[in-house]
């Protein structure tokens, strides 16, 4: 047996042990759309599962990992998974912040911020787009002033995911007065329990509200809280749009097979199947997601080298596009019924929050638009579209 295959087993034989009890009632709980979900319960899950290790497998040991090799990283988020346990709660700390900041911190910050990640002792959110600002990130106007030992930030930042449950905030403002587009901005770590802050959640199609605003009004931040010199703030911001891109997306597509599975269930059993187009739809969303695994599987060489390039951009467009294109087919398969509510209090049905969450999929952690422009210039080396 080869050890990536005994990794595996001993995530599977875990999982089977410990998602039980209390925590039995937790499979299949939150994720996009539904992050309210047992909220409380599945952060004693997670933390539970720090305290036995689980947490941050990828990581270095030296900073608090299981220094997991990528394939035993695709072997954990796979199973994960694959036992419908519940949606990670500390998944921005760990999947984002934490790998920039061991790319790019000061061994001060590591220390500081690294161990309560892994503990799910703090929770981040990511603090980039702006009303201004959404998929042109190089728009920011969130500026920060540095007065001595502080940085004081000012601006409003907008669809911050899970930002009325989180402690900090990794933000990018503009540092250098007068600068524009990529240059003079700083990624800066800034507390969200502090005067200074508002935060407003945004409801959203779903009736759900994961995304928030944020308002800074002079909020401080100790002048050590940046990351990177200041000034690189985009070459910082960059590679943690990567690494956001990275291994875990190998146990989202297992969700999303299991959504698939779900939908052909219903094809059959309502007899949508005998429609020979929404058939052909069902083997398209089939082959579409084995490409992308394949896909997926193809580009983590970037993730191995520490952190993922632009080609990073095409499995978002792919993923994205799939799983907004799934829940259009799931509402067609279930016809004319699904577009009715089943009773007060209006509770969506899964397929419902499935159609309407996946429409924001194209448009969060880089629209698709922005997508191609990265494929385009940086991938194939085509002239850079005219900005003003």
């Amino acid at each position: 047996m080869s050890d990536v295959e005994e990794f595996r087993r001993e995530v599977r034989g875990w999982l089977r042990s410990h998602l039980t009890g209390e925590f039995a009632a937790l499979k299949g709980r939150g994720g996009p759309g539904r992050e309210h979900e047992a909220y409380a319960e599945r952060l004693a899950w997670e933390r539970h599962m720090a305290a036995h290790g689980w947490t941050c497998v990828g990581w270095p040991k030296e900073h608090g990992g299981r220094g997991a090799s990528l394939e035993e990283q695709v072997a954990f988020h796979e199973e994960y998974a694959l036992a419908d346990a519940p949606a990670r709660v500390g998944h921005i700390g760990e999947q984002l912040l934490g790998p920039t900041l061991i790319a790019f911190g000061t061994p001060a910050q590591r220390a500081r911020f690294l161990p309560r990640i892994v503990a799910v002792d703090e929770l981040w959110c990511q603090g980039y787009s702006e009303p201004d600002a959404g998929s042109d990130l190089a728009g920011v106007r969130t500026r920060a002033e540095r007065d001595g030992g502080n940085w004081f930030v000012t601006g409003q930042k907008v669809w911050t995911s899970q930002a009325h449950e989180a402690d900090w905030c990794f933000v990018l403002a503009r540092t250098e007065p007068g600068s524009t587009r990529h240059h003079g901005l700083s990624c800066l770590l800034v507390p969200l329990r502090a005067p200074g802050v508002e935060i407003r959640p945004i409801v959203q199609l779903t009736g759900t509200s994961e995304f928030n605003e944020v308002f800074f009004d002079g909020a401080r931040t100790d002048a050590s809280h940046v990351v990177g010199a200041p000034g690189d703030g985009w070459k910082v911001a960059m590679a943690t749009l990567g690494f956001e891109r990275g291994v875990s997306t190998l146990g989202q597509q297992v969700g999303f097979r299991r959504e698939l599975e779900a939908v052909t269930a219903l094809a059959r059993h309502n007899g949508a199947a005998a429609d020979p187009l929404l058939r052909d739809r069902i083997a398209r969303a089939w082959t579409g997601l084995e490409t992308l695994r394949c896909h997926a599987l193809r580009t983590l060489s970037g993730v191995a080298a520490g952190a993922p390039g632009p080609e990073a951009s095409i499995g978002k467009i792919f993923w994205a596009t799939f799983h907004r294109e799934l829940g259009e087919l799931a509402m067609d398969v279930c016809g004319a019924g699904g577009m009715l509510a089943e009773g007060k209090p209006y509770e969506l049905t899964d397929w419902q929050r499935l159609f309407l969450f996946s429409r924001a999929d194209t448009i969060y952690a880089g629209s698709n638009e922005i997508q191609r422009n990265i494929i385009a210039e940086r991938v194939l080396g085509l002239p850079k579209e005219a900005r003003p």
